[in-house]
């Protein structure tokens, strides 16, 4: 039975993180599956799924923990796996896929808000990107954000939407689906 783990990793950037985490792969017999890489205040972060090729992967797991123990002892890398349970058998009820996307002034409890209102409705994140960026005129800090979801068809969208507007106008920022 294929096993599959979701290995995350970071370090410093630099030429070459990518093929060190790769090659721990590699070398372990397993594919990667899906990645998310991207540099976060001057760190590298990978998260990765992967899953092994291996017809007898009794003792992978141990051997990718130690992989990731080298790679931070010789890459100056903190990796960690950790196996995922199958989702045979695991059905999401009926959903209409979205993109949610904000714009406005930087503030904390943004994400929180947002995140804790989807979750309220059942609505499940798929992907989320933001980004804080200084206006160049002004120097004033900017947010935005890209939310990709999944809304339950018990939802109604009209009021989702009226929702999303109060928090919109409670934060002051402009919110569009």
């Amino acid at each position: 039975m294929e096993q599959k783990y979701i290995l995350t990793a970071f370090g410093k950037d630099r030429p070459g993180i990518v093929a060190d985490v790769t090659q721990l792969i590699y070398e372990n017999g397993c594919n990667l599956e899906d990645t998310t890489m991207t540099l976060l205040a001057g760190e590298f972060t990978l998260i990765v799924l992967l899953s092994s090729l291996d017809n007898d992967p009794t003792d992978l797991s141990d051997r990718l923990q130690n992989a990731c123990r080298r790679l931070e002892q010789e890459k100056g890398l903190s990796a960690f796996v950790r196996e995922v349970e199958s989702l045979e058998g695991f059905e999401v009820g009926p959903f209409s896929p979205h993109t949610i996307r904000l714009e406005g002034m930087d503030q904390a409890g943004i994400v929180y808000k947002i995140s804790r209102y989807l979750a309220s409705h059942g609505v499940n994140i798929i992907d989320l990107k933001s980004k804080r960026q200084f206006m160049p005129q002004s120097g004033t800090a900017l947010y935005s954000m890209e939310i990709h979801v999944q809304i339950p068809k018990t939802v109604s969208l009209d009021e989702f939407d009226k929702g999303l507007s109060r928090i919109g106008d409670e934060l002051n920022v402009e919110i569009t689906w």
